[in-house]
């Protein structure tokens, strides 16, 4: 446990409030973030955080979650260290308020902060510094908080907070709802640049690589959101990929044959997924079935065929000449 941590819990418990520090003298190279949410998905109790923002690479920043403890935005002037910690500290059991509560009371200038966090038991928390950049505020719901600065119109946490809460679907699909609000409700004063999103699961696997269910970065780029969209279509598409493999590993070759086909769906022309796909039918034995999706690969591009003979040396294809003379004869 770091000095820092440890002196974090003790004022939680301990620490009277203080009164706001003085302006502070801020380094013209750090971050000031503009639009955020954070917010758990009350039928699966995932978690998540979403940010657009006129600044490079905002998701290095501003983000943070855990599986089964929380999600943080930290910006404005923004300190980083709020994510880290405020995760330390829910992951001791403190809720959302509490653990807010004490990074504020151990910050030397709160006035320049906007935070935002929610545990897993999904409260809610949210800071707006008065020294942040106008026009700044937050909007807490259940189950969500939504927070920007530097924004054109002071609407913009409205905007946000009726478009997540209309909003259907997985979670993820929702936080970037309440982003396109946002940009359309007018956003940030100075335009836009990077965006972010991330995406945990409610209950840790003991595999934090598994742990994160979305987590997309656009770094630099003209229309972020749109960008940050396209991402996780094809994230999206991906993962369906990855449920037919585990389809076709079961035997359920009719469960694995509608997500492949879904993951066509989502990704359009890309060549991975169909050679991919047929990979996986001729390892279950559907040799006819892809053979058309070979033939039509490789008449994208000759260098899929000649993929083929490696995957067999490698064992990802049956090491039976006649299937593979099939296979390079396809199309």
């Amino acid at each position: 446990m770091s000095w820092k941590f440890a002196c974090l819990l003790l004022l939680l418990l301990l620490a009277t409030p203080t009164p706001p520090a003085e302006a502070a003298e801020v380094s013209p190279l750090r971050p000031v973030s503009t639009y955020s949410i954070v917010a758990r998905d009350p039928l699966t109790g995932d978690l998540g955080v979403a940010v657009q923002s006129h600044w490079f690479s905002v998701g290095a920043l501003v983000p943070w979650a855990r599986s089964g403890v929380g999600a943080v935005a930290t910006q404005s002037l923004v300190d980083p260290s709020y994510g880290p910690l405020g995760l330390e500290l829910m992951a001791a059991g403190k809720s959302a308020p509490r653990t807010l509560e004490a990074l504020l009371l151990a910050d030397e200038h709160p006035e320049i902060r906007q935070v935002a966090m929610i545990d897993a038991q999904g409260r809610v928390a949210a800071h707006t510094g008065t020294g942040c950049i106008p026009e700044a505020g937050h909007r807490a719901g259940e189950g969500y908080s939504v927070q920007a600065n530097l924004m054109d119109p002071s609407t913009v946490p409205d905007a946000m907070a009726e478009a997540f809460e209309g909003a259907e679907g997985e979670l993820a699909a929702r936080l970037l709802a309440a982003l396109d609000a946002a940009q359309a409700d007018g956003g940030d004063i100075r335009g836009r640049q990077s965006a972010a999103i991330l995406v945990v699961r409610a209950k840790s696997t003991g595999q934090e690589w598994n742990d994160r269910l979305v987590d997309l970065h656009v770094e630099d780029h003209p229309q972020p959101l749109v960008e940050l969209r396209r991402l996780y279509q094809i994230h999206l598409g991906y993962a369906r990929m990855n449920e037919g493999d585990l389809a076709l590993e079961r035997g359920e070759l009719e469960a694995a044959e509608l997500a492949y086909g879904e993951a066509e769906e989502l990704l359009p022309g890309n060549l991975e997924a169909r050679f991919w796909h047929a990979v996986a039918l001729v390892n279950a034995d559907q040799l006819e079935k892809a053979l058309p999706i070979f033939a039509g690969v490789f008449a994208q591009g000759d260098n899929w065929r000649r993929l083929v003979p490696r995957l067999v040396e490698s064992g990802f294809l049956p090491e039976d000449p006649a299937v593979v003379e099939r296979i390079l004869a396809a199309g």
